[in-house]
């Protein structure tokens, strides 16, 4: 069992971002890592990265897919079967539309906001692909609340973004 050292925030963000760099680049996606980690005890619940699972997955969905596997339960029901209060590291904050048309990662936490209480970011997701992220107020609004981890912006970006196109000068 794996402990983020307590009140480690940047601890838990660099394990995301390690997470991050197994997502393979593209110019079509942010390379996005994201953890799930039990509030009491500070141990990892599940972790995840963009691409990880099959079917266009983005990092916050991979957990909750592994986590659903390991309580022989659809993600849809996951909130049935977790009790923990956790929290959700995510490199990015989590998208609330996808071009894709998949359920967005905002909505996913929505469905489990009975056990994930906080959820701590990177940066905000770039205007890149779909425009100005509301997912932060909407969760906020749900009353889970969202914190920014300061100081590991620029590694972040250039984890998500490798893969993308060199804008033309």
């Amino acid at each position: 069992m794996t402990i983020i050292p307590k009140d480690d925030h940047v601890a838990a963000m660099r394990y995301a971002m390690s997470l991050a760099t197994k997502s393979p680049p593209k110019p079509t996606n942010f390379r996005v890592g994201a953890v799930l980690v039990k509030i009491d005890n500070t141990s990892i619940t599940t972790d995840g990265f963009t691409l990880e699972c099959p079917g266009n997955t983005h990092a916050e969905e991979s957990c909750f897919i592994k986590l659903a596997e390991q309580h022989s339960t659809s993600e849809e029901h996951l909130a049935e079967v977790m009790q923990s209060p956790h929290a959700l590291y995510t490199t990015m904050e989590p998208c609330f539309k996808r071009l894709s048309g998949k359920l967005p990662c905002v909505e996913r936490v929505l469905r489990q906001n009975s056990w994930i209480k906080k959820v701590y970011v990177g940066v905000p997701e770039p205007e890149t692909f779909v425009g100005q992220n509301t997912g932060r107020r909407v969760l906020e609004d749900a009353g889970i609340e969202v914190i920014v981890v300061p100081g590991l912006e620029a590694e972040i970006l250039q984890i998500a973004t490798a893969g993308h196109l060199a804008p033309e000068a």
